[in-house]
């Protein structure tokens, strides 16, 4: 069996701790392990193999987080933008053998009870097995209006139809009925049978999904090429298979389950201290309780509060009564029209190392870069700034124009605008550097590059 983990989600409702460079799977949330490694592991103990879907920018994100777990033999295929799971399951798919059991996992998933897993993947193995295309659904405990149904012949696995989401009235009459589940995002099946079924049923979508996947140079690192996925047409599973064939069957499924699409979610998975506050050590509480609040970067104290959402990243705030927080989406359509809060935090993880913005102001800002030994930045230049770099620890490999120099701490270097070069670290232990760039214009996006380790010079 292969387990096909989906990591192409942004988690907007979990802003501003979940951004579209760090989003909410990567978070290290539990015990100082992310929803992604949780995932990886849960689901390595049941499968032989685990396929990787992923985008470009999270892909060396989600290799660091493979070698914490000591997990690094994973197959990786790599979007260059998001059309929805259908596609994605479907290039997967097509990577596999026809009779190959495929597993479908979201990345963002928390699942506690692993015995019950076990049972209700196994009785989805035997259906499977039959041709069947097999979806979990979780047996409600609440009437949540923020999920999908999947409403089912009661006493037997056949399914009667799937539900949009529901109003809070419509949601109490499904939890009192008995056989409507949420519906978990969670598939199983023979990749042979789901393509056929995709080619039944979306023959547009599978046509160009097949289309993609025959461009592919590499199938040990699957990369689509970008003019390939965008004539993909962006479809769920639900609607371009689930929905329409007559092959699926649902499994009950009570298994501790949460997607944590919430703070209302999350809140409810935390644990909390004698006044049910979520338990931080940077929290100072008087007469307060029933709250979430999420900070590291500083103290926070509150007084007389109750029933409240509080999340402090360094860079914004997010205040907001609790059962309230399917509304922070909305927050993030109104970021996307003037900034980029939410896209990137403070720290931001590349493929060679992180930075962290100090400051950040019109006219200039200031970074602290960190390279991972044997990293390497890409050969660049920039249009709008200029850039001072100033050694802290390690010694750096400067290139500027043609010369090539060592940089060891409290040592400098200057590139002015439009000069090409790249700082490397050939060293063992990382370098650390301050970085002051001045111009009109300091945006991530004005960067020219010209040769990278990473395969970056498309994007």
């Amino acid at each position: 069996m292969t387990n096909i983990i989906l990591c192409g989600g942004n988690g907007t409702r979990l802003w501003p701790i979940s951004r579209t460079l760090m989003p909410k799977q990567f978070l290290k949330l539990f015990n100082d392990n992310s929803l992604f490694q949780l995932t990886v592991d849960r689901n390595n103990k049941i499968c032989d193999t685990q396929f990787i879907v992923s985008n470009v920018e999270q892909y060396f994100l989600a290799l660091d987080q493979l070698e914490e777990i000591n997990q690094v033999k994973n197959k990786f295929l790599l979007e260059p933008i998001g059309r929805n799971t259908a596609p994605a399951i479907a290039l997967a798919c097509m990577a596999l053998a026809k009779d190959e059991i495929v597993l479908i996992t979201p990345s963002d998933h928390l699942i506690k009870d692993e015995k019950e897993y076990k049972k209700v993947l196994l009785k989805a193995q035997e259906l499977a097995n039959e041709n069947n295309l097999v979806t979990f659904g979780i047996k409600p405990t609440f009437a949540e209006t923020g999920f999908g149904y999947i409403e089912s012949v009661k006493d037997s696995y056949e399914v009667k139809a799937f539900h949009e989401k529901p109003n809070l009235k419509i949601a109490q009459e499904y939890l009192e009925k008995g056989n409507y589940y949420w519906n978990s995002g969670m598939f199983m099946f023979k990749a042979g049978v789901f393509l056929e079924e995709l080619k039944k049923y979306s023959p547009n979508v599978y046509d160009s999904s097949l289309k993609a996947f025959n461009n592919i140079l590499n199938n040990d690192l699957i990369r689509i090429k970008n003019d390939d996925m965008v004539k993909i047409p962006d479809d769920s599973i639900d609607y371009a298979v689930m929905e329409k064939s007559t092959k699926v069957k649902v499994i009950p499924s009570n298994i501790s389950w949460s997607d944590v699409g919430s703070f209302d979610a999350l809140y409810d998975e935390l644990p909390k201290d004698e006044n049910n506050n979520s338990v931080n050590p940077n929290l100072i509480a008087i007469d307060s309780k029933n709250n979430l609040v999420y900070g590291n970067s500083r103290k926070i104290a509150t007084v007389d509060i109750e029933d409240t959402l509080i999340v402090d990243t360094g860079d914004a705030l997010l205040i907001s009564k609790k059962g309230s927080s399917q509304k922070v989406k909305k927050i993030v359509e109104q970021l996307k029209k003037n900034t980029s809060l939410h896209n990137i935090h403070l720290n931001v993880n590349r493929p060679w190392g992180t930075y962290t913005v100090l400051e950040d102001t019109q006219g200039y800002k200031i970074k602290r870069i960190e390279v991972k030994p044997n990293g390497k930045l890409s050969l660049q230049k920039h249009l709008h700034r200029s850039e001072h770099w100033i050694v802290v620890s390690g010694t750096a490999t400067v290139t500027v124009g043609d010369t090539i120099k060592l940089i060891r701490p409290n040592e400098s270097t200057y590139i002015n605008i439009g000069e090409i070069h790249r700082l490397e670290n050939q060293g063992k232990i990382p370098v650390v550097l301050i970085e002051v760039q001045v111009g009109e214009y300091t945006g991530e996006d004005d960067i020219e590059r010209f040769e990278d380790n990473y395969d970056r010079c498309a994007n």
